[in-house]
């Protein structure tokens, strides 16, 4: 694994997107044992940081993040998920966590 720069609490910014689409989706935060959870296997996982534990996405919604591929940016502090997911994104039944404006074209 490359020498990512997690944060003083141990996290890193990961930002979720649709592989097919290239929509964003959301973002979240990785601890060392999400990152390695979501490397080894075929879902994404995160930390929670209200719960302070692993959480597996769509672990009790069903709406599971299917990983593509995982790509870190030039400072090496952020991840980018690309992955598949499988229902809406948002708690909210959204697809994406980001569906209110904050300014207009």
């Amino acid at each position: 694994m490359p020498a990512l720069k997690f944060d003083d609490k141990g996290l890193i910014a990961a930002i979720v997107q649709d592989a097919d689409t290239g929509d964003v989706l959301m973002l979240g935060y990785m601890n060392e044992a999400a990152l390695r959870r979501t490397l080894s296997g075929e879902d994404v996982w995160f930390y929670s940081r209200s719960r302070q534990e692993l959480w597996h996405k769509g672990g009790t919604s069903g709406n599971y993040l299917k990983v593509r591929e995982l790509w870190f940016d030039c400072d090496a502090d952020a991840i980018l998920v690309k992955a598949h997911p499988l229902g809406p994104t948002c708690h909210t039944g959204n697809k994406s966590c980001f569906f209110r404006p904050l300014t207009s074209a």
